[in-house]
């Protein structure tokens, strides 16, 4: 449906343990809903399965994230008694051994758009034209370089257990359903001042503050003043 341009917007985290990339995933998860789709990318033992974690955990959906890699998908129903009933169910995807639209369109993900967020590993360059909108979510190992947004990472993931030391986190936000930057009250994890927002788009927080590219907070107040 559609090809990555430039992201509407991107924003970079430094997460120093397992325990903080699992928080930014439970943070973002806040914003999402059913028919979502997130492309995840990260070398062996980048975090990919410790962020899904999170964020099954702030979607309220059945515990037990492992990496799909042996079963291609795996579902993971809302809890009734969690913290979102009635909330998305998450389905957890390992496109690695999938080649050319035809296998992926094959296993039929438009079924679970309306009941459920879909996460993709390996999914960069495989998975975008399902879609109108998608997030793109790159996880590095310190030291590591980055792959870009329009290079899949060529290294085959068998991790289920991510070691727990520094990584990056990126977030590149592609279509209309991302065309403004969503609401989110993420933890208190260290950004790289370089890529914290995109010009332009600055970041908006659930007190109704601005987060210039420095980082600074604006007020809505100070912002009028400012005028």
């Amino acid at each position: 449906m559609s090809a990555a341009g430039a992201p509407a917007w991107e924003l970079a985290f430094a997460p120093a343990s397992a325990e903080e990339t699992q928080a930014l995933g439970a943070a973002l998860a806040g914003a999402l809903a059913a028919g979502d789709l997130i492309v995840l990318t990260g070398e062996l033992g980048a975090g990919k399965t410790t962020f899904t974690q999170g964020l099954g955990e702030g979607l309220g959906v059945r515990p037990g994230i492992i990496s799909p890699t042996f079963v291609l998908v795996r579902i993971h129903p809302n809890l009734p008694d969690g913290p979102r009933p009635g909330g998305p169910d998450l389905v957890h995807v390992d496109a690695y051994r999938l080649e050319g639209e035809g296998e992926i369109d094959d296993l039929d993900l438009e079924n679970w758009a309306d009941t459920a967020v879909t996460v993709v590993e390996w999914g960069r360059g495989r998975v975008e034209h399902l879609v109108d909108s998608w997030l793109d979510i790159e996880l590095v190992r310190a030291g590591a370089p980055a792959q870009g947004a329009d290079h899949a990472a060529p290294v085959l993931d068998f991790d289920t257990e991510d070691d727990d030391e520094p990584r990056l986190l990126r977030i590149r936000a592609f279509g209309p359903r991302w065309a403004e930057h969503p609401q989110v009250a993420w933890p208190a994890v260290d950004r790289p001042a370089s890529a914290e927002v995109t010009p332009g788009a600055a970041e908006v927080t659930p007190s109704g503050a601005e987060v210039t590219p420095g980082g600074a907070e604006v007020t809505p107040s100070q912002r009028e003043a400012g005028r």
